[in-house]
């Protein structure tokens, strides 16, 4: 097949999935101080301490932002293929790239697009690295499987990135595309076209995208065996009721559950998850969490992470979260960017650490978050 032209005006039957691997991390610094013990009911039975505070998140918009100037133009052209009910994406080039390696005028340059408000590894797409140049020729097509009602809500972003040889992402400019507006009727918009890339002017703006809620209750046990001579850790209950209005990012094929972690714990022994519920953005759950260990001065440090995921085939799509704690942006000592509680959900943590033996109930709006990874 000719790489001249979009596929899409030849063969709309070729194509091939592309990677959607993370594109960065950072992690945060390392202290020596250790919890008290908060262990997994469901998991293990066993007191296993507590990981570091400090870990290793992962950012949705990870990348090297503004280290490098921005300037060329890229060669891309558009088009929705009804028969196969797909968004095709044809990268023919790009020219005129900011160099990474100033001192041989070069970058190793890739393209990824993303249909926003989906910023995650489903809505991602990139093309191969072309090494050694500032003129990059792809001629890749990226393909979206997508009804295209709801592509009429997005918006496509395409971005150019350096990859250094240590894997590192260097951001070389933008074009944003509202798909909303767009004249899919116009045979001059499927031609191939030249877009001056431009500075990305600030993280894509998720925060304020409706993600749904999460209604739930909480329950502070602070003496599960009454009576005992020893004095004994606490629990803490968590009730996941149901979601309500969950974001559909596939079109109508929602297959959503809720996973649970207490940081500053990001093993796997500290992760706890509801079963899968399908083709409904309400879902419920009516699943109850416990975690023992929890010392009254512990209330103060952890924080309890519910993350909603949408799983398709072999991946999971975050569609939001919450963090229940203290919000102080501490833990033991350590600065952490995870205590970042909301009001609301502060108001909720406070009111079970008030009223212990009692189940405190609250309907909490989703967010985006930073998430943890976990530990082995």
């Amino acid at each position: 097949m000719s790489k001249s032209v979009p596929a899409f005006l030849q063969d709309e039957s070729d194509g091939r999935e592309t990677d959607t691997a993370s594109e960065g991390s950072y992690q945060l610094s390392r202290h020596k101080k250790s919890p008290s013990s908060l262990t997994n009911l469901s998991s293990s039975s066993s007191m296993t301490p507590l990981s570091s505070v400090s870990g290793s998140v992962m950012s949705i918009y990870s990348g090297d932002f503004g280290n490098l100037e921005v300037k060329g133009n890229i060669q891309f052209a558009i088009d929705y293929v009804d028969s196969l009910k797909e968004l095709h994406v044809f990268v023919a080039q790009c020219k005129d790239l900011a160099a990474a390696d100033v001192k041989k005028q070069r970058s190793d340059p890739y393209v990824k697009t993303y249909l926003l408000p989906d910023k995650g590894k489903m809505g991602k797409k990139k093309t191969l690295v072309v090494k050694k140049t500032l003129n990059p020729v792809y001629n890749e097509i990226l393909r979206y499987k997508i009804e295209k009602q709801i592509l009429k809500t997005q918006k496509l972003n395409l971005s150019v990135w350096h990859r250094d040889t240590f894997k590192r992402n260097s951001f070389l400019g933008e074009v944003e595309l509202d798909l909303e507006t767009w004249d899919w009727d116009n045979k001059q918009n499927k031609q191939l076209k030249w877009y001056p890339l431009k500075r990305k002017t600030a993280p894509v703006a998720l925060e304020a995208e409706n993600r749904g809620e999460m209604k739930l209750a909480l329950q502070y046990v602070p003496e599960p065996i009454p009576g005992k001579k020893l004095p004994t850790t606490g629990e803490v209950h968590i009730w996941v009721k149901e979601c309500l209005d969950l974001p559909q990012l596939r079109g109508s094929h929602l297959n959503s559950f809720v996973k649970c972690i207490i940081l500053p714990d990001t093993s796997r022994k500290s992760r706890q998850k509801t079963r899968a519920v399908g083709k409904t953005t309400s879902p419920v759950f009516n699943h109850t969490m416990v975690y023992d260990g929890f010392r009254p001065e512990d209330l103060t440090e952890a924080c309890v992470e519910l993350t909603v995921w949408d799983h398709y085939k072999l991946t999971n799509q975050f569609l939001g979260g919450l963090r229940i704690g203290f919000g102080t942006g501490k833990s033991y000592g350590t600065e952490v960017d995870w205590m970042d509680s909301t009001s609301e959900e502060v108001a909720l943590w406070e009111k079970m650490v008030k009223s212990p033996n009692t189940w405190i109930e609250a309907t909490l709006p989703l967010r985006m978050l930073l998430i943890a990874k976990i530990s082995k």
